[in-house]
């Protein structure tokens, strides 16, 4: 072989790809990041277990339960003094419901602690700012979760509250993703890169509308589909369902929130579903016609397709506990497809710029 073919060749082998070395951190630190997140699913089903089963006031104060860290008040004296103090029966049902997630919420700010303590002590070889903002969302899950308790459920917190495990669940997924082998680079077009964005966004959107349905409890308002209350023009009142400033079940003023608001709380939900079935149903439908994204586009529909279809089954059976624990899971697991499914449409050229923020513009590549 002569001198200019060695020379070719050996360019060859350069631009081969290779997968890029996986963080500074360690094999545990990833292991940890996986069992987060796989701990902040089951925390996210837990919490609507509680709040579907009306056991989000089984404890009337925090951390404790009725004055008690660990277990609940079981012994005849001990009942008859916690009911005496907080002026209100011990159900102990409830109060186990609330208390194993909060053990379990409890567990998942250990590890998240554990992550960030790791990730500073990291910090000269990657600027730790994914774990910080998820220490600083535990933190403050944390105090809306006392909120949700002393507040007695009103709309506004246990939706943040809401928005607050799923903003945990997606940065942990990100934190996962990073940490995991970087794919091969491929150059997407502008287009799927944007509409990776717009679908995220979308998905997004509609966990909160989701959240303002289900803290209203505004989700058997609607008992038909794919009409509500036989209209696909029902009566609505708009103005005092997005009022956020008030209690559980009033309007602003104080006065009983009419079953019209209710309702367009309901519908806009349902409206918005299609946005996202058209959407986030073209997003994986364009990934699927690419042999690099098909895996990605398989999961992220399947997620939609199952998603979609639990919706509709809690509006057609009334929405039996199992099935919307099920589709609050759903929500989770879609959010955790888009994502994953995002992150592989930006981070194509990674490899090409191994300097660039792994899923993210290259202008954000400080966070990597």
């Amino acid at each position: 072989m002569n001198r200019s073919n060695t020379h070719s060749a050996g360019l060859r082998r350069a631009e081969t790809w290779q997968p890029e070395t996986r963080s500074p951190v360690g094999a545990a630190y990833r292991k940890l990041a996986l069992l987060a997140l796989l701990l902040a699913l089951v925390v996210v089903s837990l919490g609507a277990y509680v709040r579907l089963s009306d056991a989000g006031l089984g404890c009337p104060d925090w951390p404790g339960c009725y004055g008690k860290l660990v277990g609940i008040p079981e012994q005849a004296h001990e009942v008859a003094h916690a009911e005496a103090r907080f002026g209100k029966s011990v159900e102990a049902p409830k109060a186990w419901k609330e208390m194993i997630h909060r053990y379990a919420a409890g567990t998942l700010g250990l590890c998240i602690l554990a992550l960030a303590i790791t990730a500073w002590r990291h910090r000269a070889q990657r600027r730790p700012w994914l774990e910080l903002a998820l220490l600083g969302v535990v933190m403050g899950q944390a105090l809306l979760g006392m909120l949700t308790v002393t507040r007695l459920l009103k709309p506004v917190i246990v939706t943040s509250h809401l928005l607050g495990g799923m903003s945990t669940l997606a940065l942990l997924a990100l934190i996962v993703l990073r940490e995991g082998r970087s794919p091969r680079p491929v150059v997407f077009p502008a287009g799927l890169k944007g509409l990776a964005v717009l679908a995220t966004a979308t998905v997004l959107t509609q966990i909160a509308l989701g959240g303002w349905v289900s803290s209203n409890y505004a989700a058997t308002i609607c008992a038909d589909f794919p009409t509500c209350q036989g209209s696909f023009r029902p009566d609505t009142d708009f103005h005092h369902a997005f009022t956020l400033d008030r209690e559980l079940g009033n309007t602003a003023s104080g006065d009983l929130l009419p079953a019209a608001a209710l309702t367009a709380i309901h519908w806009t939900h349902r409206l918005f579903a299609g946005v996202v079935l058209g959407i986030v149903g073209l997003f994986s439908l364009c990934l699927l016609r690419r042999h690099e994204g098909r895996r990605h586009g398989l999961a992220l529909l399947a997620a939609l397709v199952l998603q979609i279809s639990l919706g509709i089954a809690n509006v057609l059976l009334q929405l039996p506990l199992p099935l919307a624990v099920a589709h609050n899971t759903g929500a989770a697991l879609l959010l955790c497809a888009v994502l994953a499914a995002t992150w592989k449409v930006l981070n194509g050229e990674k490899a090409r710029h191994p300097h660039a923020m792994a899923g993210f513009p290259r202008r954000f590549q400080a966070i990597r």
